[in-house]
């Protein structure tokens, strides 16, 4: 199975302890990566023998595309994030999903699973005093989308209060 893993880049930034490749992180989850999973052992695979990252596969609108569900928010170099991506996990789909359709795959699961706007519907927005539960978040995302996601929390790596910032959701 793959693990579609969506990020939120004001998290992604914080938990770096340094700023985002932009003066104010993107407010909308991003991809992280389509990560090939397998039952039988807890770790993923990853770094398989296969075909390395080609730029020239990802045609002109699929890089348009990737530039808005999958930028790198971290140092801002996009197909050196995507370039690692397919190398260290896409290598592993080619029995399933070649270079350019693990990135189209990618980019319709954004579409299709958007966490930004079904947050938004649910009233669950960025805010600097408001705080949910869990289950606050995983609810309407499990309704929307019919499955029940895996949220990854991290810690203000300069504060040690409880508090946990909502960094990836996982199908």
């Amino acid at each position: 199975y793959f693990q579609f893993v969506q990020q939120w880049p004001p998290t992604s930034c914080k938990v770096r302890g340094k700023p985002c490749s932009k003066p104010r992180p993107l407010q909308i989850f991003t991809i992280h990566g389509l990560w090939p999973s397998n039952y039988s052992n807890p770790t993923r695979p990853s770094n398989c023998i296969g075909s390395l990252f080609e730029e020239g596969k990802l045609y002109p609108q699929l890089r348009l595309n990737l530039k808005r569900s999958w930028p790198d928010v971290e140092s801002g170099n996009d197909t050196k994030f995507w370039s690692g991506e397919w190398n260290k996990h896409g290598r592993c789909s080619e029995q399933t999903l070649n270079q350019r359709q693990y990135f189209e795959r990618s980019h319709a699961m954004w579409n299709s699973y958007n966490i930004t706007n079904i947050l938004e519907n649910a009233q669950i927005v960025p805010n600097a005093t408001q705080t949910w539960k869990y289950s606050d978040i995983v609810s309407p995302i499990k309704t929307a989308t019919g499955r029940t996601p895996l949220l990854r929390c991290k810690s203000d790596p300069k504060k040690s209060n409880n508090y946990q910032f909502l960094h990836e959701v996982v199908f």
